[in-house]
């Protein structure tokens, strides 16, 4: 009986041991880098490419790179961001070569915004939006807007104020679970507009709907958006910009806790107007998304 107690404790010890070196590689490590295979590619910016990736890049870029202080995307400390992740500071997206990223490819450009992989092969995980899912035109007109000579993304030679300290989970969860997604090996088209249902789906997939508006940012599945555990369920929490927790609202069809019991036109006001059936008001963070939608 000792001697089974004995290799019992020994086992337990190793395990104990193993876990803590690897604790330590990773901690020391942070999150990893990884091999560039960024695309040849030559995006031709015309005026509708530019219109069409300026609604993108206020939709999806500019809550985390709109500074302020210069009106410009070139970062800012996101005092919103989940706690658990440390620290988060968004990168200057301006056109200066230096500071921005003026200097980078269209094929760059395209490689990190699909896998989250800089030209110098550092990952960016969670919350920083992949766009996997969408289709080369919409991911060309995004880079058409960042070319263009908009105020927005106008060289501006200013750092980002400070750098991200991710917390361990998020340098552990990058080993398991925050890791690269694939760059398409296929074109991915557009959705037919007048199929509303496959547009609805394409806008809530790469509007990244579903990463605040299912219940735990760790848990998402981006490769499979539909496969993330509470898709769209809700109950995830977020901060405002005083660092209270804002519990994110369920959009399934659900009646009871739902929008299940939401009108079209319940639907249009609340994400046109920002007010939702009751007038009840949408708060931060989504209230910004609302406030642009439109500019």
């Amino acid at each position: 009986m000792k001697r089974i107690l004995k290799f019992v404790g020994w086992t337990i010890a190793a395990v104990l041991a193993v876990a803590g070196a690897l604790a330590v590689y990773i901690q020391v490590r942070g999150v990893p880098q990884y091999a560039v295979a960024a695309p040849t590619l030559q995006v031709q910016v015309t005026p509708e490419r530019v219109e069409r990736g300026r609604r993108w890049v206020t939709m999806l870029c500019a809550d985390c790179h709109s500074n302020p202080a210069t009106g410009q995307l070139t970062g800012r400390v996101m005092t919103d961001a989940p706690a658990e992740f440390g620290p988060i500071v968004s990168l200057n997206i301006t056109k200066h070569p230096v500071k921005g990223i003026g200097a980078w490819t269209d094929g760059e450009l395209a490689y990190f915004l699909r896998t989250g992989i800089r030209r110098d092969g550092q990952y960016i995980p969670p919350p920083m939006v992949k766009l996997a899912h969408m289709s080369d035109e919409d991911l060309s007109s995004v880079i058409a807007f960042l070319r263009s000579d908009n105020p927005l993304v106008a060289p501006l030679d200013v750092d980002p104020p400070g750098r991200s300290q991710p917390s361990f989970l998020v340098k552990f969860l990058s080993y398991v679970a925050f890791k690269p997604l694939p760059f398409p090996e296929r074109p991915i088209p557009t959705p037919p507009l007048a199929d509303r249902v496959a547009y609805g789906r394409y806008l809530v997939q790469n509007m990244d709907c579903y990463g605040c508006h299912s219940p735990d940012f760790t848990t998402m599945n981006l490769l499979e958006p539909e496969k993330t555990p509470g898709y769209m369920s809700g109950g995830n929490t977020l901060l405002d910009l005083k660092g209270r927790p804002v519990t994110t609202a369920n959009l399934t069809a659900d009646e009871e806790t739902g929008i299940g019991k939401w009108s079209e036109s319940d639907f249009v006001r609340a994400l046109t107007k920002g007010f939702a059936p009751g007038n009840r008001t949408i708060r931060y963070p989504m209230g910004i998304k609302i406030g642009r939608a439109h500019v």
